[in-house]
């Protein structure tokens, strides 16, 4: 169930980054972006972690040079920056669970 939250949280924020840079919307749309990916970043595993960060690094990296294409550079630019804002929320969840794993995991060898 868990993961079929958090798989939807991911779509959410991809269609949302992708509406919010060519529709000028009323609400908080990087706060929004930031709490889908925090809520998406369940559904990724340890094993994943270097794959977000690289992602994380070159999505505003792409957005800048798609920035010089004309008539939508702009528009494109902003759709990278919003799921880049949405793998940071992703990065964050995954960052505290590791946390939380690596504080259990020593609580749990002072046991022994």
């Amino acid at each position: 169930m868990l993961n079929k939250v958090a798989g939807l949280a991911r779509v959410l924020a991809i269609l949302l980054a992708i509406v919010a840079a060519f529709v000028a919307l009323p609400t908080q749309v990087p706060l929004v972006l930031l709490l889908l990916g925090i809520i998406a970043g369940f559904a990724y595993t340890n094993d994943d972690f270097i794959r977000l960060v690289l992602t994380a690094v070159a999505l505003p990296i792409v957005g800048h040079a798609l920035s010089a294409v004309p008539e939508i550079g702009g528009q494109l630019d902003a759709v990278m920056g919003g799921i880049a804002l949405a793998v940071g929320g992703i990065l964050a969840t995954r960052v505290i669970i590791r946390l939380y794993e690596i504080v259990r995991d020593d609580l749990m060898g002072l046991g022994k």
